[in-house]
């Protein structure tokens, strides 16, 4: 991963030259802990911050930016579990085709994407059985795959293991297994109750781990959302006759997330206008902007009105 971004880092330099663009506007800086870090972000000439990464790694720069002697905006794009709805009527339709999807796509990457579902909400029922069945058969045929680093891997394998302990989980996957730096999808079950108890279960294990949450009814479905922290995306998965439920629901969604999705998950990420890769703390520190999309350069703008300006003091881009 640190041998790719150098490479990607020398052809976005060349890049540089090549337009006659400053030497400065792009650096690369490797770092084996945070010291590297922490200093860009408290030096004078920053103004501004963006960061992927852990909630604890996000908090500490927000932390950094704000005890400076002239704070600065952080956009931490941080931790989120991307719920999945998956309503009684598409459950009943399909609920095999979604969970072999499902199982495709929080293994996609080894599981590595902000958007990873991590997280299924579904009424108990045949539909939500044949949804199982269908992703761990799925889960069980996937190899494991090379993680981004050590620590990353060490993360995910003590997360995982930490739900095969819990006395109130369930392991109803694995995949198969890999070496020492390769993560092994994994998938569990537990009840809303058990979930809504524990906070500890809401956590981001950042991989191909998805824990599916059993609600006895559409009721104790959206008790369960109301208890959800923010996130970056939402997919629900419906049908015709589900439209009046997710109605009832979509109020609170809109304030849970930035990227509300139908039958389909939240891993493809476009690079469009209507975009948006971001949502409410802790999936990232600012709720008001985007990482991705055409739109993500507006983080880094600061607008400046000139009111009454002589035509000869107004910057070149303004003059008529």
């Amino acid at each position: 991963h640190p041998g790719t971004s150098e490479l990607v880092a020398r052809a976005v330099q060349q890049a540089v030259i090549d337009c006659g663009m400053p030497a400065g506007t792009f650096s690369m800086l490797h770092d084996t802990g945070y010291e590297i870090g922490g200093a860009l972000v408290a030096h004078p000439l920053i103004r501004a911050v963006g960061f992927t990464g852990s909630r604890r790694g996000g908090l500490a720069l927000v932390d950094i930016a704000a005890r400076r002697d002239m704070p600065i905006p952080v956009y931490a794009e941080m931790s989120a579990i991307n719920p999945v709805l998956l309503f009684p009527e598409a459950l009943k339709a399909r609920g095999g085709k979604i969970g072999t999807a499902f199982a495709a796509s929080l293994t996609l990457g080894a599981g590595q994407f902000c958007t990873n579902p991590g997280l299924i909400l579904a009424v108990e029922g045949e539909g939500l059985d044949a949804f199982k069945a269908s992703a761990v058969e799925a889960l069980k045929a996937v190899p494991a795959q090379t993680m981004l680093t050590a620590g990353i891997c060490k993360a995910y394998r003590d997360g995982v293991a930490k739900l095969v302990g819990h006395s109130d989980v369930t392991q109803l996957a694995e995949g198969q297994e890999g070496d020492e730096f390769h993560g092994q999808a994994a998938l569990f079950e537990t009840t809303a109750a058990s979930f809504l108890k524990d906070k500890s279960l809401h956590d981001e294990v950042f991989g191909g781990a998805g824990l599916i949450v059993r609600c006895r009814d559409l009721a104790e479905l959206e008790t369960v959302v109301d208890g959800l922290e923010g996130q970056l995306t939402v997919a629900l998965h419906i049908d015709e006759g589900d439209h009046p439920a997710a109605a009832k629901l979509m109020p609170k969604l809109e304030m849970l997330a930035g990227r509300l999705l139908v039958n389909g998950f939240g891993t493809g990420v476009e690079v469009s206008p209507a975009m948006v890769h971001g949502g409410p703390y802790p999936a990232t520190s600012d709720v008001r902007s985007t990482s991705v999309g055409t739109l993500a350069i507006d983080r880094f703008l600061r607008p400046v009105s000139y009111q009454d300006m002589p035509a000869d003091l107004l910057p070149d881009a303004l003059r008529g």
